[in-house]
C-alpha cells in the first residue's frame, strides 16, 4: 500500500509502528489516544518531538546527548576527569550516572563492534577514546560496555588498543547479568557492579 494514499489515521499509526518496539496493537492504541486527546496536548506533543530534534546534539567531547557543548558532565569541575567510564550509548550512560556511584566522566561508543550487523569499529568513537587518552589526563577507563558478546568483545578491542598507554583498564564487576543489556539492570546490581570493577 502506497502510505501517500493511507488516510491521516493509517499514516500516525504507521509512524507510531515504525518506533522500536510499538506493535501494530500498541500504534493503534496510540493513535487512538492522540484523537482523544485534546488539541492542545497533541500540539504540546508535536512541538516536544520537533524540539527535540532542533535542540538536542552529541557532545563533541564525550558524545553524549546534551543541549549544551560541552555537556554538564564534561563540564563538572566537580567531577573527577580522569576516571573515563566507557559505555555504549547515552541511556547506559544515564542509567549508571543515576546510581549516584560514578564520580567520573564518560564516553559513549555509540554503539558495539559487530561485524555480522556490519558494525566495525571505525563506524564507533573508539578513535576519539584513544585520542582523549593520549592526552594523558587518565589515569583509570572502565570498559562499562554491556555484558553481551558483542558488548565483551568491543571491551577487548579497546583494552587492545590502550596497553601502550599508562593507563589502568577495569571493567565493572559481574554482578551485572550476562547477556542482559545495562538499562534493564537494577540500581542494586549496577552499584555493586562499579564497587566490584577489576582491572583486565
Amino acid at each position: 500500500m502506497d502510505p501517500n494514499n493511507l488516510n491521516s489515521i493509517e499514516r500516525l499509526k504507521k509512524a507510531f509502528q515504525a518506533m522500536p518496539g510499538i506493535g501494530a496493537r500498541s500504534a493503534e492504541r496510540m493513535a487512538f489516544h492522540v484523537l482523544r486527546d485534546s488539541k492542545s496536548n497533541a500540539q504540546a506533543l508535536a512541538e516536544a518531538i520537533l524540539t527535540v530534534k532542533e535542540t538536542i546534539f552529541n557532545c563533541p567531547l564525550c558524545h553524549n546527548l546534551t543541549e549544551q557543548d560541552p555537556c554538564s558532565i564534561c563540564a563538572d569541575p566537580s567531577r573527577d576527569h580522569s576516571e573515563l567510564w566507557v559505555v555504549e550509548q547515552p541511556k547506559d550512560l544515564m542509567t549508571m550516572d543515576a546510581t549516584g556511584m560514578v564520580r567520573g566522566v564518560y564516553h559513549v561508543l555509540m554503539g558495539h563492534i559487530a561485524p555480522l550487523d556490519g558494525v566495525e569499529p571505525g563506524d564507533l568513537t573508539i578513535d576519539e577514546l584513544v585520542q582523549r587518552v593520549r592526552k594523558g589526563d587518565v589515569r583509570e577507563v572502565v570498559l562499562a560496555t554491556n555484558p553481551t558478546l558483542e558488548g565483551d568483545g568491543t571491551a577487548l578491542h579497546i583494552q587492545s588498543l590502550l596497553n601502550d598507554f599508562d593507563v589502568v583498564v577495569t571493567r565493572p564487576a559481574r554482578g551485572l547479568a550476562v547477556g542482559s543489556p545495562l538499562e534493564f539492570a537494577s540500581s542494586a546490581m549496577i552499584e555493586a557492579a562499579i564497587r566490584g570493577r577489576t582491572q583486565m
